[in-house]
């Protein structure tokens, strides 16, 4: 049976201009994307969808906008604005996988947002109150479990790895700074507590942000520093200019290559060394143990050996100091089972944890407590906004290192929905410091 057509009311105001022709209408490779190709059908989740959708626009104040310029239902001036190209595909999606087809039907072309991030700024508000109390049974029917295959497992974890960081390092280079840093930078912040950022303040913001995290370690002279994951070198040369001796790991081949490079060229490979390691595998002792932003790709079911591992090769007297995104602990629970559209296509196998996961975990199963903590997310909200800009500005030579339209859609939705999440405080970034009780194992 047919379904009918949305219902929708006239606009007084006059539509916004169509989406370029590429947006709405560009080919999706059906080996690369399956489930961004195939349009699920299902008309009575389609038709919850509509009402959710319905429900959503008018308690958020959304304009939702049909391809003939009508709107979904009445909205206020200024609002936040979702264009819908193709409004059946984009129902019957959202209708069999929530939120993962929200993404697939962003990637496919079937919507778009004039300003991406305030659009999804909106929805990332209090997200527990998008589905009515009464109908969070509804969840059952689309909330899918993250596939064993994708737990980080030491078999798992590298493949994990190169799915997301083994993509190229000519992509990474041409959204961030010359630092190579892909983790929130520590900009200025004004006495009001404003932050100051700037594309060509980013460089010097990552090395801030850097040297505060060695700082915490009481990475000096002589010091052994254990590195979990490299990155691509800049923090193992920050450190080891310092005069300490870095062992770095990796699981990213990509990563190993230009990192070692760079430290060869910094004449610093005397004092640095990156290896292609699990973090489970590591030996020796080390003063200190720094990590930017790897615990996220852990997994829960692994924070026990993760800090196990790290509590192992501390000296006496060590510090251990990490960088974390970090949300809420209820929210955390909440998510802690679910596969989610970022797990399925940028991060596979993680889990944020939360400050107090961080804090039971290391009690439970370490002598490591945390003892100090600095959270600064609306520096990771301004980070996120320099790499989106920079990555929609350099969208051909993105297409130019073999990227297809679905990628560069990813990638946009990934980057505004990260942004989106430290802008409304669901997300966070802590530096946390790490010590020993009595400094006695």
């Amino acid at each position: 049976m047919t379904r009918p057509a949305l219902q929708t009311v006239p606009t007084t105001v006059p539509p916004q201009p169509a989406a370029p022709a590429e947006t709405a209408t560009h080919a999706v490779d059906p080996d690369r994307w399956p489930d961004v190709a195939r349009v699920p059908r299902g008309p009575l989740r389609a038709a919850v969808a509509e009402r959710l959708l319905r429900r959503v626009a008018l308690r958020r104040g959304l304009r939702v906008e049909m391809p003939d310029g009508s709107l979904l239902v009445p909205a206020p001036a200024g609002a936040p604005v979702l264009r819908l190209h193709r409004p059946e595909a984009f129902l019957h999606r959202v209708g069999a996988t929530g939120l993962i087809g929200f993404g697939e039907s962003y990637q496919a072309g079937d919507w778009d947002a004039p300003d991406l991030v305030g659009l999804l700024t909106v929805l990332a508000t209090a997200p527990e109150t998008l589905v009515p109390t009464g109908a969070q049974w509804l969840r059952r029917l689309y909330v899918q479990r993250p596939p064993a295959g994708e737990l980080g497992t030491a078999d798992n974890a590298r493949r994990n790895i190169h799915h997301h960081y083994d993509l190229s390092n000519d992509l990474f280079a041409l959204f961030l700074d010359r630092t190579m840093t892909y983790s929130s930078a520590l900009f200025p912040e004004a006495p009001d507590g404003t932050v100051t950022a700037a594309r060509d303040a980013l460089p010097e913001a990552q090395h801030r942000k850097i040297d505060r995290l060695l700082d915490l370690a009481a990475v000096g002279p002589g010091s052994r520093v254990l590195e979990i994951g490299t990155g691509w070198g800049e923090l193992a040369l920050r450190a080891a200019a310092r005069g300490a001796t870095v062992v770095s790991l990796t699981l990213s081949e990509e990563q190993l290559d230009l990192a070692r490079r760079r430290i060869a060229d910094a004449g610093l490979a005397d004092r640095a060394e990156v290896r292609l390691c699990d973090y489970r595998a590591v030996e020796g002792e080390y003063d200190a143990v720094v990590s930017v932003e790897m615990i996220e790709a852990v997994g829960r079911p692994f924070w026990p050996v993760y800090f196990r591992t790290v509590d192992r090769v501390l000296a006496p007297g060590g510090r251990v100091a990490i960088q974390a995104i970090t949300m809420p602990h209820d929210r955390m629970i909440a998510s802690s089972n679910t596969y989610t559209w970022i797990l399925k296509y940028i991060f596979p196998g993680g889990l944020i944890p939360s400050v107090q996961a961080i804090d039971r975990t290391t009690a439970r199963h370490t002598t490591l407590r945390v003892t100090g903590t600095h959270g600064f997310g609306p520096h990771y909200a301004e980070t996120l906004r320099l790499w989106r800009e920079r990555f929609t500005e350099r969208a051909a030579e993105v297409g130019a290192l073999g990227f297809d339209q679905v990628f560069r859609r990813t990638w946009e939705l990934y980057l505004a929905y990260s942004e989106a999440g430290f802008r409304t405080g669901y997300l966070d970034v802590q530096q946390l410091l790490l010590t020993r009780e009595g400094d006695a194992r």
